[in-house]
């Protein structure tokens, strides 16, 4: 048995411990499942209204701390004390309410035609123990994707952070006991890869919502692929924009640059390329650098602080040695970093980058950056943009900017992605299915789609009479 460990939050603000977390050891890990499995028994006979109810509550804990969570989380991960707070207002409670809501008509019995003398319909049973690995740059938006449907779909869920944002684990596991959840049914672990891949393998775990790296989606479905559990895998993303000519420039702009840099880059879904129609592709790029220019790189405490620090200084030079290879490759920055001077090489804090003359040849416009840059290239027209938008491993969401709806429609037939959005952009919207293609992943969460992902089918054949 291993002994105990301490993992150390290093805050990306200062370098500094913000805090230090036991990790579990095999035994508390074991306590944790089988509290979890015989819990769910009992929870599972509760009424949805209750279920739904301590849900509900849970959240509204969640909302009455926004502001102290909001600055826990500024601290853990680095974005500007005047976003996290939104995390929890905005998202988290439209995502948790709305799961709520479509709760009773989603779970529903499913009835086919009847037939004299027969009682046939199908229930969603709750699969057992849902296990959701969570990431650290959106921590409540990524995990109440499955902890709250799975909770309210009748399963038990045992939540593993991050171990950059550990805390949100913590808040989770205070908002639901005095939201009067019963003991066990949510249980929280901290612990590193080899005690997570043990976690998969358990007969008690029924079901791994992982979102992450498409590397720890791999690992995550190889663990899994030993044993017939379900899995949802939401992994990463190079989303493209496509700006036709008949976009109106001034609010496609402003809504492109907050994608591309809101949270510092640090999305899955946010905007890492952008395919433009040449009849204005000089006036966007001049529109787009102008208003990256007023951005505020710096310390994220302070609300005047529009761009905060990447998450860890090694994450920061990944994307400044991505950027170099692509100027090296014939690319050219139109920002000056010397104009944020909170940038400094060896820390996380990064400027924004605009790059121009670039092309499929450069990983910048191919690989995941996962930071506050974009490549912009000049297209002649649909034909074109479908072909670059589509030539990625990934497919996450894909957006266009245009006036024409009709079009919009026919496009986004043609592009291989999750989600496809017209005149919007880096948004989830919980009514819809959030979903992946190729190596953004594979599953669904979210909408009425995710409960059927959190259930199985059980179907009952009555004979009223022999």
């Amino acid at each position: 048995m291993n002994t105990t460990t301490v993992q150390q939050v290093v805050s990306p603000v200062d370098g500094s411990v913000f805090a230090e977390i036991p990790l579990a050891t095999d035994r508390e890990i074991d306590a944790v499942l089988s509290r979890a499995a015989r819990a769910q028994r009992t929870w599972a006979g509760t009424p949805l209204a209750e279920r739904v109810a301590v849900c509900e509550r849970m959240v509204q804990w969640m909302l009455d701390r926004a502001d102290e969570i909001g600055t826990e989380l500024t601290w853990q991960m680095g974005r500007p004390i005047a976003h996290t707070p939104n995390e929890i207002r905005r998202g988290f409670q439209e995502r948790a309410r709305h799961m709520c809501a479509i709760a009773s008509t989603a779970l529903a019995d499913v009835r086919p035609p009847s037939i004299p003398g027969f009682r046939r319909f199908i229930r969603h049973v709750p699969l057992g123990v849902v296990l959701v690995l969570a990431p650290w740059n959106y921590p409540y938006l990524t995990s109440v994707n499955a902890v709250v449907p799975a909770l309210v779909a009748g399963n038990a869920v045992v939540l593993k952070m991050s171990q950059q944002t550990p805390l949100v684990a913590s808040r989770y596991a205070e908002a639901f006991t005095a939201a009067g959840l019963p003991s066990g049914v949510f249980g929280i672990v901290h612990a590193d890869h080899e005690p997570v891949v043990r976690m998969i393998a358990d007969p008690r775990v029924s079901f791994v919502s992982f979102t992450g790296s498409v590397e720890g989606g791999r690992a995550v479905q190889q663990a899994a692929a030993r044993r017939f559990v379900g899995t949802n895998l939401e992994l990463g993303g190079k989303d493209p924009a496509y700006v036709r000519a008949d976009a109106p420039l001034a609010p496609t702009i402003e809504n492109l640059v907050d994608g591309t840099y809101f949270n510092a880059g640090q999305s899955c879904c946010a905007i890492e390329r952008i395919y433009v129609d040449r009849a204005v592709f000089r006036e966007f790029v001049d529109g787009f650098v102008a208003l990256t220019k007023q951005y505020r790189l710096g310390n994220p405490l302070s609300p005047d602080t529009t761009l905060g620090p990447m998450v860890r200084a090694g994450a920061a030079a990944s994307v400044r040695d991505q950027v170099r290879e692509a100027v090296q490759q014939g690319a050219r920055q139109l920002i000056d970093p010397r104009d944020f001077s909170a940038a400094r090489e060896g820390t996380p804090y990064l400027a924004p980058h605009v790059l121009v003359d670039v092309d499929h040849s450069m990983r910048v416009m191919t690989e995941e950056t996962f930071g506050p840059v974009v490549g912009i290239m000049p297209v002649d027209g649909d034909e074109e943009a479908v072909a670059l938008m589509n030539d990625s491993r990934y497919g996450l969401t894909a957006s266009i900017w245009t006036t024409d709806a009709d079009a919009a429609l026919r496009i986004g037939d043609r592009v291989a992605t999750g989600t496809w959005f017209q005149n919007r952009c880096d948004y989830l919207d919980p009514a819809l299915a959030w979903t992946g293609v190729r190596e953004s992943g594979r599953g669904c969460s979210l909408s009425s789609f995710g409960y059927y992902a959190l259930t199985r089918p059980k179907s009952f054949h009555l004979r009223e009479e022999v």
